[in-house]
């Protein structure tokens, strides 16, 4: 099962990375200014990763493909990794589409 681990940057900023039950990082968040608005992300990615839709299937400068999760305003709440290849991008997809809705959140800021 997944989970959310919320920790703070080195400039004060908290982040959050939604982990694949197998530990691995499958997005990773912005940096927000407050917990609170962390937690709202989080909030976010639970909904928006529902929505195929909301999945930006994008190609890095290097051919890598990677993905943007995006709200309903369109701004960007995820990226993940880059891949070696489009299908395992689409496994990403579909980790995080089935990780996310039920997945704990562990907060390593406290």
């Amino acid at each position: 099962m997944g989970k959310f681990v919320i920790t703070k940057r080195t400039n004060g900023e908290f982040q959050f990375n939604l982990k694949a039950g197998n530990g691995q990082t499958i997005l990773a968040s912005e940096g927000y200014t407050t917990k609170a608005a962390c937690t709202n992300g989080i909030e976010s990615v639970k909904t928006n990763s529902q929505d195929d839709n909301r999945f930006d299937r994008k190609e890095s400068s290097n051919g890598k493909p990677y993905f943007n999760l995006k709200a309903s305003n369109g701004q960007i709440i995820g990226s993940s990794e880059m891949y070696e290849s489009v299908s395992a991008r689409e496994n990403g997809i579909e980790s995080v589409k089935k990780n996310a809705p039920d997945a704990a959140v562990d907060d390593q800021t406290v």
